[in-house]
């Protein structure tokens, strides 16, 4: 049981460790490119909501180290971080 949880305890680390929230990915990100594209810097949104006619997305927790896109058809129109090392 012991070693099952410290296997599990092992991976969660290791996940954390690679976040792709960086300020090194976000330096990445370039106006026009499309959600798939900024996918593949940053990896799934944890959140997108759609607002007259633009699909917001979110990597991170906007409370705290995040990530915004803005995409309107299909194209990012605005970005922004906070909390990025």
């Amino acid at each position: 049981m012991k070693r099952n949880l410290a296997m599990v305890l092992l991976g969660a680390l290791a996940l954390t460790g690679c976040s792709k929230l960086t300020k090194e990915n976000y330096d990445m990100l370039e106006m026009g490119m499309t959600q798939e594209e900024v996918e593949s810097i940053l990896g799934s949104a944890d959140n997108c909501g759609k607002t007259l006619g633009t699909l917001a997305c979110v990597w991170g927790n906007e409370e705290a180290k995040h990530v915004k896109v803005v995409f309107m058809a299909d194209k990012a129109v605005t970005f922004t971080y906070d909390g990025l090392k």
